[in-house]
């Protein structure tokens, strides 16, 4: 376990005979501890497959305000962030997805999120520039986007709505985000708003191997997950998340 926790099998899980080998035990007791490490989610194998390291997922709650930069730094990861794109620009698409005039200027980031040093999401954010013109001088290598808005321009996004789908990743997306095969990514499409006024658009695209969204019910409370109704992002007004 002291060699697990310290990611001392990053790349290729060693085999049952080396294993053997190295701690001077039968392949049977090799075998047993294997098994245990299987069932309570620490391994991954299967038929045809190298046994490896299961890789923490983030879990994101539903229906409240979150920050994925946050929920990395509470699982104890390190976060960081690659700008790959920072500019000015108007989107009539984007803009019409608001509810807003065609000509709007947007402050427009498009980032690399990592956990760990691994990647872990995609992210395009639109956000009026009118707000949100401070972020094109920025530093957001290791802060949110969120933060940064409230510190540097005392705007804060309270509230919005989301809509979550998978789709099959392209393949500049797959190396970006250094995807095995067979693994889907978590579109989250959101709007963001300041005041009941929709001030930001933002897709963000999150690796399905490393991220789920949970709900919690009870027979009091209603379930809480939206249902879409057509609209762009659903029939549900929802605090917004974002970072």
């Amino acid at each position: 376990m002291r060699r697990l926790e310290a990611s001392a099998f990053s790349g290729a899980f060693p085999g049952e005979h080396e294993l053997a080998d190295e701690y001077d035990v039968s392949r049977h007791t090799v075998r047993e501890a294997l098994r245990q490490l299987r069932q309570v989610g620490i391994l991954d194998s299967g038929r045809g497959r190298r046994t490896a390291v299961q890789t923490a997922r983030i879990e994101q709650p539903l229906g409240a305000l979150y920050s994925l930069f946050s929920e990395v730094q509470a699982r104890g990861m390190r976060q960081r962030s690659e700008v790959l794109t920072r500019e000015s620009r108007r989107d009539s698409t984007v803009a019409a997805r608001l509810g807003i005039d065609a000509d709007t200027e947007f402050v427009y980031l498009e980032r690399l999120r990592y956990a760990d040093e691994q990647p872990l999401a995609l992210d395009r954010t639109w956000l009026l520039a009118s707000l949100a013109r401070p972020l094109l001088e920025a530093n957001l290598t290791a802060t949110g986007v969120y933060a940064e808005l409230a510190s540097l321009g005392g705007v804060r996004i309270t509230e919005g709505q989301e809509r979550i789908h998978a789709v099959t990743p392209t393949a500049d997306q797959r190396r970006l985000l250094g995807l095995g095969r067979g693994v889907a990514l978590l579109a989250i499409e959101r709007i963001g708003r300041v005041t009941g006024n929709p001030a930001e658009w933002r897709e963000t695209l999150v690796r399905g191997d490393r991220f789920s969204v949970v709900a919690k019910w009870t027979p009091h409370t209603a379930y809480q997950m939206a249902v879409a109704d057509g609209s762009p992002l659903g029939s549900s007004r929802r605090r917004s998340a974002g970072d």
